[in-house]
C-alpha cells in the first residue's frame, strides 16, 4: 500500500486501484493540527459519514466501495473507496448564520456573493438554506467564492447539477436531524468525477468535522449556540494567547473528554445507536 495524501484529519493509501480513505483522531483549528488527539473521533466521523451515505444515495451517488475490506489495523476508520477527480471547491449550503458566514454577513450583508435579508444575528435561521462556496486551497485558508465563480472552474452544467445537490443534501439531512431534536446550521461538502463523468459524493458528510450541530431545545438566536461538533474545540482554542500558527497549543484532558462526549452524543442522537 502506498501512501497518497496525509491531511489534517485523513490518510489516503492506495491499495489494489482503490483508495483507502483513514480517518484520524487528530483534530485541527484554523487550518492548524493540533498536538492532542480526540480519541474515538476517527471511528465515528467514518461511522456517521457511512450513515449518511446510505440515507443520501438517492440523491447522488458516493465513494464508498467497502467499510469492510480494510486492513485489520485501521477497521471501524476506514473505508475503500473509488478514485475520483476531485473538484476544486468547498460546496457549502446554509440554514443558519454562524461562523465565518456570520462575518461576511457583517461586513457585506451577503455570503459568497448571496444577498441576505438586514437585521440577521448570529444562529438566524435564513428564509431558505443558501448555496455559499469556498475555494479549496491546499496552503492558507478557504475563501469565500460566487456561483459565477464556480462556473469558471468547472463549467455551468456540472455548477447548476452540484449546487442543487449540496441543497438537497443539507435538505434532507436538516429534516432527518430536525426529528432527532438537532439542528444541522451549516455542512460542507467535497465532490468529484468518477471515470465516466458521474459526480459523486466523496470525503466525509454531515460530520461533527464538517458541520456545525446544535440541540434544538437549545437554539436562540443573538448568541453563540451549544455546540454538538468542532466549534467547542474552536472556542476553546479562542481563549488563548496564540497567533493561529503552527506549533497549535495542546488540548487539556478537560476539553478532550468534553469534545469526545459532543461527538458521541450527536451520533447517538442522528443514528439512534449506542456509541
Amino acid at each position: 500500500m502506498r501512501l497518497v495524501h496525509s491531511g489534517k484529519v485523513r490518510d489516503v493509501y492506495e491499495d489494489r486501484g482503490d483508495l483507502i480513505l483513514v480517518a484520524s483522531d487528530r483534530v485541527s483549528v484554523y487550518d492548524v493540527v493540533l498536538p492532542t488527539e480526540i480519541p474515538d473521533k476517527g471511528k465515528i466521523l467514518t461511522r456517521l459519514s457511512l450513515w449518511w451515505f446510505e440515507r443520501l444515495a438517492d440523491i447522488v451517488p458516493n465513494h464508498v466501495i467497502s467499510a469492510t475490506d480494510v486492513p485489520q489495523e485501521w477497521a471501524g476508520r476506514a473505508i475503500r473507496c473509488r478514485r475520483l477527480e476531485m473538484l476544486p471547491v468547498e460546496w457549502i449550503a446554509r440554514g443558519h448564520l454562524a461562523g465565518l458566514g456570520l462575518t461576511e454577513y457583517e461586513k457585506h450583508g451577503t455570503v459568497s456573493g448571496v444577498a441576505l435579508p438586514p437585521g440577521l444575528v448570529e444562529a438566524s435561521r435564513l428564509p431558505e438554506p443558501v448555496f455559499t462556496p469556498t475555494t479549496k486551497a491546499t496552503e492558507g485558508h478557504d475563501e469565500f467564492i460566487t456561483f459565477e465563480d464556480v462556473v469558471e472552474r468547472i463549467g455551468a452544467g456540472a455548477a447548476d447539477e452540484l449546487r442543487r445537490i449540496t441543497l438537497e443534501v443539507y435538505r434532507r439531512g436538516s429534516e432527518l436531524a430536525a426529528e432527532r431534536g438537532i439542528i444541522i446550521a451549516d455542512t460542507k461538502l467535497e465532490f468529484g468525477r468518477a471515470a465516466d463523468g458521474t459526480l459523486v459524493l466523496a470525503d466525509e458528510v454531515l460530520t461533527p468535522d464538517s458541520s456545525r450541530f446544535w440541540p434544538a431545545g437549545d437554539w436562540t438566536p443573538g448568541r453563540a449556540q451549544r455546540s454538538l461538533d468542532k466549534q467547542f474545540v474552536r472556542d476553546w482554542s479562542a481563549t488563548l494567547d496564540w497567533d493561529r500558527t503552527p506549533p497549535g497549543p495542546p488540548i487539556p484532558p478537560e476539553v478532550v473528554e468534553a469534545t469526545r462526549d459532543r461527538y458521541v452524543e450527536v451520533y447517538e442522537l442522528l443514528t439512534g445507536l449506542r456509541w
